[in-house]
């Protein structure tokens, strides 16, 4: 009695899984749920006969099962790629070879890029002090001056889920300087050139970034090879210009020789500026929107433009200056002054709101 009962329980256990999973899982190929009251119902081989009956239900006489009636045809446009619409009660899926573009689980990026434009330039805070015209600076704001600037970012992060993800970036900037030509103050309303010469600019930023995938509102683009997204991010940039030097070679007359006693004043030249660069610790932000492909390997390539606002550059205050005095001679002439005249200003910022505009590419490697 106990080995037939194990026996039995065998048998049951055998032919019972097969026939619940069935039952559990309407995607096996022998069933269908019935169109009319949910049921499960057998679907006959090509040998067997079914008998249609009233209501739309067909019967198979050789099992006395039913069978669900064919679906109704649903006609009209597809979704897009990446919609999520339903019609007649259907729901559609993207098909799974996009699946590849779906975003999960951490990654690190590496993103280089071309910077297409620098907006900003920098301008000297004591314009409105007195005898300020002695110190060469950009009264008139200057534009940066910018080389070949190549920004490189490293990343880290993960997907929240197929549609979100953040992560941490630095992101540096290098190839930026103080403009090579400015235009400073003459002291009587006007303005003169003078040259610059060093006044490198480099930022440094840490950010914490968010992306969002938008092809629930677009689609996949270019036949499901491109996801399109946007992306935020708020920070912190450090901003270092270093000391630049600014040479005017301007004669200005601050008193007629013809009305000097000897040894006054009566104009100065040749001012040099040598100009402190500095460190400031600015908020930061940036704008990016793109599209996401992906390389074989599990690698995606993220095509970006970006906006950076990076805050302000600015200098340490200090300025030491020389220049060339001229003295009435008595005689109403004038004569190069036999000392070096030098001056320390502390406390005389200049400084300018830096902003980028990059192209590039950053790519992702998903664990």
């Amino acid at each position: 009695m106990k080995k037939f009962g194990f026996s039995a329980v065998l048998v049951s256990v055998l032919v019972g899984v097969p026939l619940a999973g069935d039952c559990a899982y309407p995607a096996y190929p022998t069933y269908q749920a019935n169109a009319l009251n949910g049921q499960m119902g057998y679907l006959p081989s090509s040998n067997s006969r079914v008998v249609r009956t009233t209501g739309g239900t067909m019967m198979n006489p050789m099992t006395n099962s039913v069978v669900a009636a064919q679906p109704t045809r649903v006609t009209g446009a597809l979704p897009r790629v990446g919609a999520t619409q339903t019609a007649a009660g259907r729901q559609y899926y993207q098909p799974a070879d996009y699946d590849r573009l779906a975003d999960s689980g951490l990654y690190v990026g590496i993103g280089v890029g071309y910077n297409a434009s620098v907006m900003g330039g920098i301008s000297a805070d004591y314009t409105g002090e007195e005898d300020a015209y002695t110190v060469p600076g950009a009264f008139e704001q200057g534009d940066f001056d910018s080389d070949t600037v190549i920004p490189l970012q490293l990343s880290v992060g993960a997907a929240i889920n197929n549609d979100i993800r953040v992560d941490f970036s630095y992101l540096r900037y290098s190839g930026l300087g103080y403009p090579k030509t400015i235009s400073t103050s003459n002291g009587a309303g006007g303005v003169v050139d003078a040259n610059v010469d060093g006044g490198a600019i480099t930022a440094n930023t840490t950010m914490l970034n968010i992306y969002y995938n938008i092809d629930s509102f677009t689609g996949y683009l270019a036949g499901g090879s491109l996801r399109p997204y946007v992306g935020a991010g708020v920070g912190i940039s450090l901003n270092t210009i270093a000391d630049y030097v600014v040479a005017d070679n301007t004669f200005y007359s601050i008193m007629d020789p013809a009305y000097a006693g000897a040894g006054k004043l009566t104009g100065v030249s040749d001012i040099i500026a040598y100009h402190n660069g500095g460190t400031t610790e600015e908020f930061a932000f940036m704008l990016e929107g793109g599209v996401t492909t992906e390389m074989e390997g599990g690698i995606k390539l993220d095509f970006f433009v970006r906006y950076a606002n990076l805050g302000k550059v600015k200098t340490s205050g200090s300025i030491v200056l020389s220049q060339i005095e001229w003295l009435g001679d008595g005689a109403g002439g004038e004569y190069e002054a036999p000392y070096d005249s030098v001056f320390h200003f502390t406390n005389w910022y200049e400084s300018g709101r830096l902003g980028m505009v990059d192209v590039g590419v950053r790519l992702r490697l998903q664990f």
